[in-house]
């Protein structure tokens, strides 16, 4: 038994270092193809679950200036244009301020519509709530992501399974930036 819960700590750790490595980068790429797929369904009438209401917050945070149709193709390009930052990694700081600005659109209604999108049981959210509540993930994920466009990587010093079970704190996990990107260094 106890050479089986050591092959699994190795597999555990090999695992550990893997996902150290990588996660940054498919949290980076998942997260551009969540937008570059929600982007284009709004280029096809119909298709969106949220296009009446992204309508109505465009009309309304436009003051009325942009047709509704407009307003939506222009709300689809951004979320295709943010997509495209973070799939191909390029333009990210980009990607990442545009992003905060379609978020601040995208979760409007919350405070705009509030009265039509807690009008569930007790005020429960309604699914189109629970479609916009849901976007706080998905600026977590963005912070994540930003915090790395400077050259910043996470660094973990592997340990056992075994040493961890018995810790009371989370190992910590630090980011850390290249030195020569840090705004305070010499150059």
């Amino acid at each position: 038994m106890k050479g089986l819960f050591e092959r699994f700590d190795r597999l555990d750790t090999t695992l550990n270092r893997w996902l150290v490595a990588h996660s940054i980068t498919i949290l980076r790429i998942s997260l551009g193809l969540v937008f570059l797929m929600f982007g284009a369904l709004k280029f096809f009438s119909g298709l969106s679950p949220i296009e009446e209401l992204a309508t109505q917050i465009t009309d309304v945070l436009t003051f009325g200036m942009i047709p509704p149709g407009v307003g939506f193709v222009m709300v689809a390009a951004l979320e295709c244009a943010i997509g495209l930052c973070f799939v191909t990694g390029r333009s990210l700081r980009v990607g990442v301020w545009l992003m905060g600005a379609q978020m601040l659109g995208a979760m409007s209604p919350l405070v705009l519509f509030s009265g039509e999108l807690f009008s569930g049981p007790l005020h429960a959210p309604t699914l189109v709530a629970q479609y916009i509540i849901k976007d706080i993930i998905l600026v977590a994920a963005a912070m994540v992501i930003a915090a790395t466009w400077t050259g910043a990587r996470i660094v973990a010093e592997p340990r056992s399974m075994k040493s961890t079970l018995r810790a009371r704190e989370a190992p910590q996990v630090i980011l850390v930036a290249r030195p020569e990107m840090h705004p305070t260094s010499q150059r």
